[in-house]
């Protein structure tokens, strides 16, 4: 919501300037020029966003399954409509290509699809005479405010993992999104507002650490969901967790595509460009390390090599196969890793700095890169980039990449490209990643299945969407019912009351 250069929050079904006179610059990305400057809130601006957030929670969490799945049909369909617009407004402020961001927004929508169904989804169990003449049954019901904090890779789809499935549960949301591209939130909240959503129950606030603290030591937020780096997600877990609040915290990844001497290596180096690639790398289920097994690594890097000389890169709003990255800053650190790369050894076999671009010459621009022979005590392997940079490294069987791959502190995506089916059955099940793809690049689950890693890719016990979310947003009650029969209600009385706990009744 831009009101003369400004992009504001949205707080109680409206856009709303808050106290703050604090901002900061929001970039195009293909032009490096300012777009916007984004209101940055205080503490108390969060503040009055959550007392909405509460205030609307009460009535939000009575209304009817019929209400509340009507709402979610309705915002499908006003985002299926408008996936273009959305899609815009990410590549004007992120800089992918509008395939990239188009493709976005569909993959949230599957999640908004999903959480139509939420009068299924939220069935209890029920035991009819669990012990004579007593029934027990179990009831999912809403926690009241959670909070949404989203990064800047994917500024509609992240914040539409969680948003649709809290508020078919019944809770209220106060979405904190990347301050980087901050609109696409926005017009989502047109869309749920259209959509007939009470007021307070979604809101905008757009900030830096001090709105993510505020929002993780607020009483009144009952829940958090976080996607960004493992630092940034360590720290949301153990704040929050110390307040007392549910956390999922999903945080950063070095995702490794395995390759055997048997795969379709015309396969393998598509799916190596296209996972290593797309969006300019940024994204946390990228392949940024390639671990082929040899004796086929040569004819490989040749075929992606071949590949990446293809690649258009430039606007993203024009026809082309790769955009900026989102700021100078972050453009500058990647590419950092190139020099750092070459310092410890590695081939530099493409060099992302010399690639012809297609776009104005102060956009964030850097081209793909592919290194071959990398170890993996090397910084290009060891750390999360977050930008176009692939890494190949060698190994001499299937157990040494195994190996490689769990070795690694991160588990949140991998891939095997192979056409033996008993080596594929083996990796799926004896790799330490919580989401695996046999000859798919990215292995991102469906809407009804739910998205997470392992180890430092987590932090919390619930991973997003799907059955994980829909318990992450709920909680569950059990209760234990005996009713006197009709004629028989003083039934027992004349027994005395007793002490003794009758689990049989």
């Amino acid at each position: 919501m831009n009101h003369g250069g400004k992009i504001v929050h949205w707080v109680e079904g409206k856009p709303w300037e808050g106290s703050s006179e604090r901002t900061g610059p929001v970039f195009d990305p293909a032009t490096g020029e300012v777009s916007g400057d984004v209101l940055l809130a205080s503490a108390v601006d969060v503040d009055q966003a959550v007392d909405a957030a509460s205030r609307a929670a009460v009535s939000w969490r009575r209304a009817s399954l019929a209400k509340r799945s009507a709402v979610l049909f309705r915002f499908r369909e006003l985002l299926a409509e408008r996936v273009d617009e959305v899609a815009a407004v990410i590549t004007a402020e992120h800089g992918k290509v509008l395939s990239d961001a188009a493709g976005e927004v569909q993959r949230g929508l599957e999640v908004a699809e999903f959480a139509c169904g939420i009068p299924h989804l939220l069935k209890g169990g029920f035991s009819e005479n669990a012990s004579t003449n007593l029934d027990v049954y179990s009831l999912r019901q809403p926690l009241g405010v959670v909070a949404v904090i989203s990064p800047f890779n994917f500024p509609a789809m992240v914040p539409l993992w969680f948003v649709p499935i809290a508020i078919a549960c019944g809770n209220t949301v106060v979405l904190k999104p990347s301050e980087r591209d901050p609109s696409a939130s926005l017009l989502l909240a047109e869309l749920w507002a259209e959509a007939g959503l009470p007021d307070g129950v979604f809101n905008v606030v757009h900030g830096d650490k001090e709105a993510v603290d505020q929002l993780l030591r607020h009483d009144d937020v009952r829940a958090v969901s976080f996607v960004g780096s493992t630092p940034v997600a360590q720290y949301v877990y153990e704040t929050a967790t110390r307040n007392g609040k549910r956390v999922q915290a999903l945080g950063g990844a070095k995702n490794h595509m395995v390759v055997l001497p048997d795969a379709d290596l015309d396969l393998a180096a598509d799916a190596a460009v296209n996972a290593g690639f797309g969006s300019a790398g940024e994204r946390c289920m990228a392949v940024s390390a390639l671990v082929v097994v040899e004796p086929v690594a040569d004819q490989l890097v040749a075929k992606i090599r071949e590949r990446i000389s293809g690649l258009r890169v430039g606007d993203g709003r024009q026809a082309c196969d790769m955009g900026p990255l989102i700021t100078r800053s972050h453009r500058d650190r990647v590419a950092s890793y190139l020099d750092a790369g070459v310092a410890a050894g590695a081939d530099l076999v493409v060099d992302g700095r010399k690639h012809p671009i297609e776009g104005a010459a102060d956009g964030f621009w850097l081209g793909p890169t592919l290194f071959d022979r990398v170890t993996p005590d090397m910084s290009i392997y060891t750390d999360e980039i977050f930008g176009p940079v692939l890494s190949v490294l060698r190994v001499a069987s299937y157990d040494d990449a195994l190996d490689l791959v769990n070795r690694n502190r991160y588990g949140n995506g991998t891939a095997i490209f192979t056409n033996d089916g008993g080596a594929a059955r083996r990796y799926q099940s004896e790799v330490e990643v919580g989401m695996v793809g046999v000859n798919v690049p990215i292995p991102v689950p469906v809407a009804f299945y739910s998205f997470g890693g392992w180890k430092a890719s987590l932090f919390g016990d619930s991973h997003a969407y799907g059955a994980d979310g829909v318990h992450f947003f709920t909680r569950s009650k059990v209760v234990t019912s005996r009713w006197p029969e009709t004629g028989r209600a003083s039934q027992g009385a004349t027994n005395g009351v007793s002490l003794a706990f009758n689990p049989t009744g």
